[in-house]
């Protein structure tokens, strides 16, 4: 079962690393390093191997069964 939840953000963007770590779906910058370089995170439904990659309201992310839409706020 996919859970979807809103993160907000306070900037025009967050670097992928921070967001799931500020969405609660991994421990530390070192699990977020990890699945995202394992290929496990996308963005809008493609894979991104990117820790750096800078994600917008609007876009979501995927890793196991979360789903994290970005919204403006915070």
């Amino acid at each position: 079962m996919n859970a979807e939840h809103e993160v907000p953000i306070r900037d025009e963007s967050i670097r992928l690393g921070q967001l799931l770590k500020l969405a609660g779906v991994v421990d530390d910058g070192a699990m977020a390093r990890s699945v995202i370089e394992l290929g496990e995170v996308s963005v809008d439904g493609s894979r991104e191997t990117r820790r750096g990659a800078q994600v917008r309201p609007g876009q979501s992310v995927t890793f196991a069964d979360q789903t994290i839409r970005v919204v403006a706020g915070g």
